[in-house]
């Protein structure tokens, strides 16, 4: 607890508030989609979004403070997705075997070890390039948030810039400040008042095996969570300089998703958006005490969770453009410096260029999502400038 003390810093407990700001505003309502597909009712519903927080909040927590880096984990939004147009054809009790016979993969590939090891072929100024590219249309985000509302984000971006020159520590939280400022004098300070507050209740159900549907839909949302979150959450660690052990992140992921199955905790991975707003120098420009922002997110999704609906309806009150906004303005120092470190060295440019343009190009073949294919491309296009031709 002193160490914790010692090692605490506004920066990144504002961090950690972002993350779970943006995590949850920004994607929520794919998790309502998927919820609803299933045959969920409202009660069901506000268990799904309970466990996803109980279960986001325990990982980011123990883990962050257990490695001493900021493990920062969420819910599968392409796997959400993918459950949204999946789930019609089946039952309730089906769908859950589905998230707990994805969990078992997951659990299983991190026990073997095996995703570990393949990632660590990557060379990392590809993994930078990959990663780059999955954030890249974050920091686009900012502009075409401006044409929507010009005001709001050029008051966030003017805050940025100056607040960058200033007090660097504490860009993100004055952007905050002023975005909801803005948001709430133009709402006339009416804007809270439509917010429920109330705790939800744990719906628990029994899975029931459908061989179909564990093949048809369960594998493919393992596969989608891996290549879509778990690659770029690893990549996210590794240009930040963490060497946290890969395998039993995956593996507690994989564990947690299992046990919370039943409540609607559908998929749990490594994140990435959220991890490189904690991972980064505006965090804290220690590396060592920027867990205190996985500690901070874990309290928060705890809170969340625990306020099921209530959480949900006020994250809901502020406008896409001012969500959209904030999520870029928190990623440019990551995006800037992951290009940086991608393109610096002259024999690996080429191979870094192609993999986040196939990563920014959003190409997906098989269901699989294009921040696998990026690294693929990249590795092949390496090895082939790697041939000697005598």
């Amino acid at each position: 607890m002193l160490r914790i003390l010692k090692d605490f810093s506004l920066s990144a407990f504002v961090a950690g508030f972002v993350a779970v700001l943006i995590g949850f505003a920004s994607s929520v309502a794919i998790v309502f989609q998927a919820a609803q597909a299933a045959g969920a009712d409202s009660s069901i519903i506000v268990s799904w979004i309970m466990a996803l927080g109980l279960g986001m909040g325990a990982t980011c927590f123990f883990l962050s403070l257990w490695y001493r880096s900021p493990v920062i984990t969420a819910w599968s939004t392409p796997g959400a997705a993918l459950l949204a147009t999946s789930l019609g054809t089946i039952s309730y009790s089906e769908a859950i075997g589905v998230f707990v016979f994805a969990g078992i993969l997951t659990l299983l590939t991190g026990i073997s070890g095996l995703f570990d090891k393949v990632m660590r072929l990557v060379p990392l100024p590809l993994a930078c390039a990959m990663l780059a590219g999955v954030l890249f249309k974050f920091g686009l985000s900012i502009f075409d948030s401006m044409m929507s509302d010009v005001f709001l984000v050029g008051i966030m971006l003017m805050t940025y810039l100056v607040s960058k020159r200033l007090l660097p520590r504490y860009a993100v939280l004055f952007v905050l400040v002023a975005g909801i400022a803005f948001v709430l004098a133009r709402s006339d300070g009416n804007l809270m008042s439509d917010v429920p507050f109330s705790l939800g209740a744990f719906v628990w159900v029994w899975p029931e095996w459908n061989i179909s549907a564990l093949i048809g839909i369960g594998i493919p949302l393992y596969i989608v969570t891996m290549t879509s979150q778990n690659i770029p959450g690893v990549a996210v660690m590794r240009s930040s300089s963490y060497q946290t052990p890969v395998s039993p992140l995956i593996s507690w992921t994989g564990f947690t998703s299992i046990i919370l199955a039943p409540l609607g905790g559908f998929a749990f991975n490594l994140a990435a958006i959220t991890a490189a707003i904690c991972s980064g120098d505006e965090c804290h420009k220690d590396p060592k005490r920027r867990y205190i922002a996985g500690l901070s997110a874990g309290v928060f999704y705890w809170l969340a969770g625990l306020a099921g609906t209530s959480v949900v309806a006020l994250f809901s009150i502020f406008p896409v453009t001012m969500i959209a906004a904030l999520a870029g303005i928190a990623l440019l120092g990551t995006i800037g410096m992951n290009l940086k470190n991608a393109m610096a060295d002259d024999s690996n440019r080429e191979a870094a260029l192609i993999t986040f343009l196939v990563t920014v190009s959003g190409v997906s073949f098989g269901g699989v999502a294009s921040a696998f294919w990026g690294i693929l491309f990249g590795v092949i296009c390496l090895l082939i400038s790697n041939i000697k031709f005598k």
